[in-house]
């Protein structure tokens, strides 16, 4: 599938900041699912400055803006080549090894509800059948946090999610994480782009999932939002150990003042010309 995306994001200062760095992890993936055709990242006024690829396999640009800044406007755009490998992240070189993705966050620790969902998922499943532990973990998460946009926020933590019974991508990724670790799974948060179609189900353009560590396979990827296994209307980005430490654009800035943001994503199948957008504020 070949999908075109455009991806904007626009951040305002008021009073204006005396400079702004950020780090971008806006730059697609290398592996056999997806090819990159064409990409590019433009920040009008910005300085260029260190671009490397690091050891989860992102690649990283920097970026500074010098002062007064009054606003700071990311624009992606590109096209991608994707093809189903069934969540499977085949041939993306990395070299941090998979058991560093067993250590929580704040956002991924486990409570005890987790490790009764975990266990209750896992109870008959063969301990050697590592797949099968895997996709019953994301059907418990899935059947267990509605999708309901709006009932939670970006500091709500899997746990808390789970309690709620309700929650975005974000938090099914993050419940997800924890009842992997729980039970012993590696597992890591991955930020990217959704191709909705036009079946009409609730998913968002920009969008998270959760990819957990198969013995005998690697990485595999799992929406429990979506109750499927990422495939080609899926773009991936770059991951982490939770939706901050995977955040697609991380800045500091130097002064005080009010801070907003908005987010316009794009992405369209070009043969069919279907398309999804989605306005965040």
């Amino acid at each position: 599938m070949r999908l075109t995306i455009s991806h904007e994001t626009l951040y305002r200062f008021n009073p204006p900041m005396r400079s702004v760095v950020q780090s971008h992890r806006l730059t697609p993936s290398q592996f056999e699912g997806q090819q990159v055709v064409d990409w590019k990242v433009e920040i009008e006024g910005a300085l260029r400055g260190a671009s490397f690829r690091d050891g989860a396999g992102d690649w990283i640009e920097t970026i500074s803006v010098p002062g007064p800044v009054h606003e700071v406007r990311v624009v992606v755009q590109g096209t991608i080549e994707t093809r189903d490998l069934a969540g499977v992240l085949r041939g993306h070189r990395e070299s941090v090894p998979p058991e560093a993705y067993l250590r929580p966050t704040t956002s991924t620790e486990a409570d005890r509800s987790v490790h009764a969902l975990a266990e209750e998922a896992l109870a008959d499943v063969p301990a050697d059948d590592h797949l099968a532990r895997a996709h019953a973990l994301a059907n418990a998460v899935a059947g267990a946090i509605q999708y309901c946009p709006g009932e939670t926020t970006s500091a709500t933590s899997g746990a808390e999610a789970l309690a709620q019974g309700q929650g975005v991508c974000q938090d099914h990724s993050h419940a997800l994480i924890a009842a992997a670790q729980a039970s012993d799974i590696p597992a890591r948060y991955v930020t990217g782009y959704l191709e909705s179609g036009a079946d009409g189900a609730a998913h968002e353009a920009s969008h998270a999932w959760a990819e957990l560590w198969v013995q005998g396979i690697g990485w595999i990827g799992f929406d429990p939002a979506n109750q499927c296994c990422p495939d080609e209307r899926y773009v991936r980005l770059g991951s982490g150990h939770d939706a901050q430490g995977a955040a697609p654009i991380r800045g500091v800035v130097d002064g005080a003042g009010i801070e907003a943001m908005d987010v316009d994503v794009h992405v369209e199948k070009v043969d069919s010309g279907q398309s999804q957008s989605q306005t965040q504020q």
